[in-house]
């Protein structure tokens, strides 16, 4: 019995200390087993941040319906002004409708921001208005309404100027952020800028009550055109339904389990070698092959444990760094992205591990003690 404790003491012993042997290269591969969470995690939070992020807005709007040209993308971002401006009369017409809202939609090319050409009166009468934290309404066309997120971002402040989509605003009022986009101006200016005189991109409608009357009417109205429900596009707006997104994130995933394979069976390789009499040594005193493996693994796990924890706090330091420096963008860690983020780490270590655990455990202990 008293032999089996110190045995067992001797393994555990050597499981920490041999960490601290190579303290440079058990700390290189701990950072390459941080690197595989913080990809992980930092590419799933930001598809996730950005989707959740685009729904809540279009949500925010306070419309029960969307209308787009056929054959349009969920993304606003791409969508081309192609539909008449003079269907909003029609599609005010009908009866389950109470209001409709035309937008132009420009991106700005520099960053990818997208600016709102809106009929204000339209647009904030889809819902309880835009609630202002400065400013009011904008009264010219050469105006513009920011957002608290945008305006924070950009240090704006009510009368100063801004540049978008190439060309020079005046700040009007500064709202809450949450309704569709970053930044809204009128809709003839809009129009002027994309080229598209009399145009919109899309349609915002909200119903009397009854959405599915007011999508039936549409849809006899516009026929070729796309309806969407807000219920539909939010569920839509989820990584799982889009087809375009999984490669990209299958990719990080594979990256990242490869280099946690590669980085765990280099080091481990290079420790069994190293330790080739102490292994012996073991064997000797009447270690088992089960012990020997075990040892090499409990190992692993214990980088694999720091390289998680060093992930976790580098992930979350960078979100902190990103939400103070670009309010604007938005990134979500999900509990289930952190689970799976764990067992990829803890998966593609033990493979690591395996083939340098199996050939330690299968080392003759006479050859090991002659071993030089």
């Amino acid at each position: 019995m008293e032999e089996k404790q110190y045995k067992g003491f001797v393994i555990w012993d050597l499981l920490w200390s041999n960490l601290g042997v190579r303290p440079l290269r058990s700390a290189l591969s701990v950072l390459a087993l941080a690197l595989q969470v913080f990809l992980v995690l930092l590419i799933a939070g930001l598809t996730t941040g950005v989707l959740t992020d685009w729904r809540t807005r279009a949500e925010g709007v306070g419309a029960d319906l969307i209308v787009q040209p056929p054959n349009s993308s969920i993304f606003f971002a791409f969508s081309s002004a192609k539909m008449p401006e003079t269907l909003v009369d029609k599609i005010a017409a009908l009866p389950a409708v109470d209001e409709v809202a035309p937008v132009v939609i420009v991106v700005d090319q520099k960053n990818l921001q997208v600016v709102y050409g809106i009929d204000y009166e339209r647009f904030a009468g889809l819902s309880k208005g835009f609630k202002f934290v400065a400013g009011g309404p904008f009264q010219k066309p050469d105006q513009a309404i920011a957002d608290d997120l945008a305006a924070g971002s950009r240090k704006l402040r009510i009368g100063q100027k801004a540049t978008l989509v190439g060309h020079e605003f005046t700040i009007s009022g500064i709202v809450v952020h949450g309704k569709g986009a970053r930044f809204f101006i009128p809709t003839k200016t809009a129009q002027e800028i994309a080229g598209a005189d009399g145009r919109v991109s899309m349609f915002y409608v909200r119903s009397k009550g009854d959405t599915e009357a007011a999508r039936n009417e549409l849809a006899q109205l516009l026929p070729t055109y796309k309806i969407r429900s807000m219920a539909e596009y939010s569920t839509l707006m989820n990584s799982n339904n889009l087809p375009e997104l999984k490669p990209f994130i299958r990719t990080f995933i594979i990256l990242g389990v490869v280099i946690s394979f590669l980085v765990v069976l280099l080091t481990m390789h290079t420790m069994v070698f190293e330790r080739t009499r102490d292994i012996g040594v073991l064997r000797a005193l009447g270690s088992s092959r089960l012990e020997i493996c075990g040892m090499i693994l409990g190992e692993t796990l214990v980088m694999v444990a720091l390289g998680v924890i060093f992930g976790l706090v580098c992930t979350y330091s960078v979100v902190a760094i990103l939400h103070r420096t670009s309010p604007t963008l938005q990134i979500a860690i999900e509990g289930g992205w952190i689970v799976r983020a764990v067992l990829l780490t803890i998966g593609g270590a033990i493979a690591g591990a395996l083939y340098p655990a199996l050939r330690a455990s299968q080392n003759d202990p006479v050859d090991a003690l002659a071993y030089e």
